[in-house]
């Protein structure tokens, strides 16, 4: 056993049936190679039973684990990464739920591939975190953290919005349209791709917005350096929403800014050593399976 990993915190989807079982089994698995188990205080609740596992806030399991596995779909990835980001714990990825860009240990190997990052075999991977400010007449009235993406989109009135883009303080363009994605690298390839942005590398430390239907075909996607700061002014008078990884939920109205940067903290995830981003986009993208020389 790798002395790297000594107590090892489960989070799991909640209100899952199925992934309550797993965490269970995990747990079982985890206090079998001698590890002291957590429960995250939510995923606890959901199971119904805690046996001898303590059972933490994400603060108190950031303050003391040493490695957090999530099992779950990428939802309940991007919630544990935004609780976590600040205490720089790494993360591991079961996944339970569909798409699995960032769960990605399978649910029929999680015992075999959870044994050799134990063992410490794996590859560690560092994502980028956007954070994001919400300001109304000189004053900071929300904040908050994405992994993904922060999207502005209309309101409850299906009409058009209109807001000013600025990078690093330049003026760049008044768009009307129904709202913007700031997403990360990592976000690419979530509700970005579906509007038609770039898939950026993991490794690409940059930041890409993506116009969602803007009221001319002129508006095209933009990479920008991983240090710039977006900032989206409210023009119109109908009121928009501000997204956090499309879990948390911000109101805009006139005169509201949004400001979004970069993080200086970010997320470490632990995969298997035979991890590809590659395969992975070939597998959830549904991409062209490989030459026979290469299954």
């Amino acid at each position: 056993m790798d002395d790297e990993f000594r107590i090892v915190a489960l989070v799991g989807k909640f209100r899952s049936a199925d992934v309550a079982e797993s965490v269970m089994r995990m747990a079982a698995f985890l206090a079998g190679r001698g590890l002291e188990v957590w429960l995250e205080a939510g995923t606890a609740h959901a199971v119904g039973h805690t046996g001898a596992e303590r059972v933490l806030s994400f603060e108190e399991i950031g303050e003391g684990a040493d490695l957090v596995i999530v099992m779950g779909g990428d939802g309940t990835m991007l919630t544990a990464a935004r609780a976590l980001g600040v205490h720089q714990l790494p993360l591991v990825g079961v996944n339970q739920g569909r798409l699995g860009f960032l769960t990605d240990v399978s649910h029929e190997e999680m015992f075999e591939r959870v044994g050799e990052i134990i063992d410490g075999r794996y590859l560690r991977e560092r994502r980028s975190l956007l954070e994001i400010e919400l300001w109304r007449a000189g004053e900071c009235i929300h904040s908050g953290m994405a992994l993904n993406d922060v999207v502005l989109s209309r309101g409850e009135i299906g009409r058009m919005i209109e807001f000013e883009l600025r990078v690093d303080g330049e003026y760049i363009y008044t768009q009307r349209s129904d709202g913007m994605i700031i997403a990360t690298p990592t976000g690419s390839t979530a509700y970005a791709l579906s509007a038609n942005g770039p898939i950026l590398h993991p490794r690409l430390a940059g930041i890409v917005l993506v116009p969602l239907c803007p009221h001319a075909l002129t508006y095209r996607p933009l990479a920008l350096a991983q240090d710039s700061v977006v900032e989206l002014k409210i023009l119109g008078e109908r009121d928009a929403m501000v997204h956090c990884d499309g879990q948390t939920i911000f109101e805009a109205t006139l005169g509201d800014s949004i400001r979004v940067l970069r993080s200086q903290q970010g997320v470490t995830l632990l995969h298997p050593e035979d991890y590809s981003y590659f395969n992975v986009l070939r597998e959830k993208l549904h991409w062209s399976a490989l030459p026979p020389q290469l299954n």
